[in-house]
């Protein structure tokens, strides 16, 4: 029997949310909906009171497309709450921050994106998961990509026909280089003769930059370059890379800001050095990594390049082995700043020190406000001012919200 119910608020996988709770996707704020209830999910949808934040959504596949979750609401409704996220997870923390203007990547410009692909009966089937399904739906029209992301779609399906079986399904990882497309297949057939020839003719014929199977790479017709400041950098396939370029400008312009002056910076979870690089045109970094190939490519980009300070880097996992006091701020040289992008579980046992060595300037990259909520709460309660919060949206129409803060010492003078 179906129920109406109105929706209070949004929760944090953007589903609207009843009193119960029951959770309603693609349900607003304010909007009266009517649909089935099954536990406390709420199916069949009909949106009985639409909210005035209610827009038509700009891709013809959102009905059944799993990839966006929040295109039925404005622009400047999904910006309003992706910063009220921040806020409340601060709030919830006792904190409150100074917010700086939202930055939201523009549409079609996502450089990197996983996509499913299976074999069928009459070829193969590529594009996302449907929504809490494993259904594939194709998306050749799809607005969140780069149109040159788009290409890797036919692609996906030759390496489906190529490799892939009936009974599962591959996850090719395509990501954007300056000489074309790198891709990272997982889940395929195990690797033998006959397929490894099979891949390498399709790199040529497709025009790859570089393709990887299940972590081995197979064919390399040009090394797929990443461009960090003035360093050149050849990333291990499937790395973490920034999912759109305006995205990473954002970030690295707040933590340009939040670093400052400052001569010795150290970058804990640096990744294959989108800020490490950049941030040595004026400073030498010590760069700390725990994935060993992501390390070794930053280190490859630094000694290439031109007109760069001195860059260090150290394998280390920073959960079980964060860098201690003395090692942050030696008597000899210690470090005017430091840089901290950690993965969602952020960096509770890494802050835990740096509150310990007060170093005088952190900048924090976080992709989970909860978790950078509870270690910012760790640094005030340490003596630090949290002096601003810039939230940006790389991942538009999704949930995810990232962000960058600055914080000071509150002794000390700082931008």
């Amino acid at each position: 029997m179906a129920e109406q119910f109105i929706i209070e608020r949004l929760g944090h996988q953007g589903d609207g949310v009843a009193p119960g709770p029951v959770f309603v996707p693609r349900a607003l704020p304010g909007e009266v909906v009517e649909g089935v209830r099954a536990g406390d999910r709420l199916g069949e949808v009909r949106i009985v009171a639409p909210s005035a934040d209610r827009v038509k959504a700009p891709c013809r596949h959102y009905q059944g497309c799993g990839g966006c979750a929040l295109q039925h609401a404005s622009d400047d409704f999904v910006a309003a709450w992706k910063v009220d996220v921040v806020r409340k997870a601060l709030t919830a923390q006792g904190l409150e921050a100074v917010f700086r203007t939202i930055r939201t990547s523009p549409a079609r410009s996502r450089r990197r994106a996983t996509f499913a692909a299976r074999r069928t009966k009459k070829g193969a089937l590529v594009g996302f998961h449907g929504r809490a399904s494993e259904t594939i739906v194709e998306i050749p029209d799809c607005q969140l990509l780069d149109p040159a992301l788009l290409a890797a779609l036919p692609v996906a399906e030759a390496l489906a026909m190529a490799g892939g079986s009936r009974k599962g399904v591959l996850s090719v990882t395509a990501t954007l280089s300056e000489v074309g497309l790198d891709l990272a297949v997982s889940g395929g057939k195990p690797l033998d003769g006959p397929l490894q020839q099979a891949l390498a003719q399709l790199t040529e014929r497709h025009g790859l930059a570089r393709l990887a199977w299940d972590g081995e790479v197979i064919a390399m017709r040009a090394p797929p370059v990443q461009r960090f400041g003035a360093a050149s950098v050849v990333p291990p396939p499937g790395a973490f890379l920034q999912a759109t370029r305006s995205g990473e400008a954002a970030l690295l312009e707040a933590v340009r800001e939040a670093v400052g002056d400052a001569r010795r910076i150290v970058d804990l979870f640096a990744g294959c050095g989108t800020f490490s690089l950049p941030l040595a045109e004026r400073a030498e970094v010590h760069a700390v990594e725990g994935d060993r190939a992501m390390t070794a490519a930053l280190d490859a980009g630094w000694r290439k390049a031109q007109g760069l300070k001195a860059v260090t880097t150290e394998v280390r996992d920073l959960f079980r082995r964060p860098l201690m006091p003395d090692e942050l701020a030696p008597f000899t040289a210690p470090f005017e700043a430091a840089v901290l992008d950690p993965p969602r579980a952020g960096a509770e046992a890494q802050v835990a020190e740096l509150a310990k060595a007060r170093l005088p300037k952190i900048a924090y990259v976080s992709c989970n406000p909860v978790t950078f909520a509870r270690d910012a709460a760790r640094l005030i309660a340490a003596g630090y001012r949290l002096n601003w919060v810039q939230v940006v949206d790389q991942f538009r129409w999704s949930a995810h919200v990232e962000l960058a803060a600055a914080f000071t010492l509150a002794d000390t003078t700082g931008n």
